[in-house]
């Protein structure tokens, strides 16, 4: 269930639940073209994403502070050899760092300097076909982010290919629902997946400590999951990182290949949640033929899981509490306290200490 209550302001965290200070994806780097720009949720503000001609991702606050009308309605053009964003109602230009270039309805001799006239800039990080931006807590900071931006391993440029879905969810619903081990059987029963002939299974998993987060640490993968075997052969092993605000991870690897998948959940509004998954793999060409089967068995994946959550809806929609039961819940209950533990981090400005202890955990699916 969504954590939103606080008895007072904490840093780290906004009131609709959603982590500050913290990095969110906010677009493959395919999906922003040169020259061009569009308008985002995140956290429930609007913000204006875009890549200028020379090829610089960008990403500020989308409300013109003059009549606020939508940064992201203008245009790129150049003032005085820097690429600026130009609002399209009386044309004022910003930088990418947030600040004024042109008010072009002064006169001489104004007393207005648009240098002083600002909108909020978000650090922007881009790697490995991915942009990401940094909320910070306070909008007028201007320091180095709390934490690095993502840093999922080595990885190609590109990656292979990227759906998208959006679940109708708090991300904290969200995130439980698509870190629960034991729904698998019944949700994505699939013939060419986990068929039900092949019935339940004891898991027990080793669970660790990392990085804001946790991971099932590296193992052989159950033996009723048939498509690895059938994709990278014997020998396979795999791991599973959970990181937050909302990064899922899974890796697979033998000798030879490589596949690694990433979640990333966007908070766009408190019942929207915006879910892109990322694929990138090495030395497994083979996989290549195999683009447009993946792609359409991992939208039906998403979309399997966005039915949960519409369903859950109709249940949230008078009741609000859920029964949580151990092993398979620990996970959603690390992620509160992961949660809890940020916000007391950033609040008593100290150091975030990772809760989680190593464990095993153990269900059926």
């Amino acid at each position: 269930m969504a954590d939103t209550q606080h008895s007072q302001p904490k840093a780290g965290i906004t009131p609709d639940g959603f982590l500050t200070d913290s990095w969110y994806l906010a677009a493959p780097s395919a999906e922003l073209k040169s020259g061009t720009q569009r308008r985002i949720m995140m956290l429930g503000e609007p913000v204006v994403v875009g890549r200028t001609p020379a090829g610089e991702a960008f990403a500020l606050r989308d409300i013109c502070p003059h009549r606020l009308v939508p940064l992201s309605a203008g245009q790129q053009v150049q003032t005085e050899g820097e690429w600026t964003l130009q609002c399209p109602y009386h044309g004022w230009r910003f930088g990418t760092d947030g600040g004024c270039k042109l008010m072009p309805s002064l006169t001489e001799g104004s007393p207005y300097d648009p240098s002083r006239v600002k909108v909020r800039r978000y650090p922007v990080h881009e790697a490995n076909g991915a942009v990401y931006i940094y909320v910070a807590h306070d909008p007028r900071v201007v320091g180095e982010p709390a934490v690095p931006p993502p840093d999922f391993g080595p990885l190609p440029d590109k990656p292979k290919f990227v759906i998208h879905d959006l679940f109708n969810a708090h991300m904290d619903d969200a995130v439980v629902g698509l870190m629960d081990p034991a729904h698998v059987p019944f949700v994505h029963n699939q013939w060419w997946w986990r068929p039900p002939s092949t019935g339940l299974k004891l898991k027990q998993k080793p669970f660790i400590p990392t990085e804001r987060g946790w991971a099932i640490d590296r193992h052989a993968p159950s033996s009723n999951s048939k498509l690895y075997r059938w994709v990278f052969g014997g020998d396979v092993m795999t791991e599973i990182r959970f990181q937050l605000p909302g990064y899922r991870w899974e890796i697979i690897s033998n000798a030879t290949a490589r596949l690694l998948t990433l979640t990333c959940l966007t908070p766009e509004a408190p019942k929207r949640t915006r879910i892109t998954q990322f694929t990138w793999w090495t030395g497994a060409p083979l996989l290549n033929l195999a683009i447009p089967m993946a792609k359409r068995m991992g939208k039906t994946f998403l979309a399997q899981d966005g039915r949960m959550v519409d369903l859950q809806n109709e249940g949230m929609a008078h009741q609000k509490a859920m029964l949580w039961i151990d092993d398979i819940d620990v996970q959603a209950k690390w992620y509160q306290t992961l949660k809890r533990e940020w916000t007391a981090a950033r609040t008593d400005d100290r150091a975030f200490v990772n809760p989680i202890e190593p464990r095993v955990l153990k269900w059926m699916s």
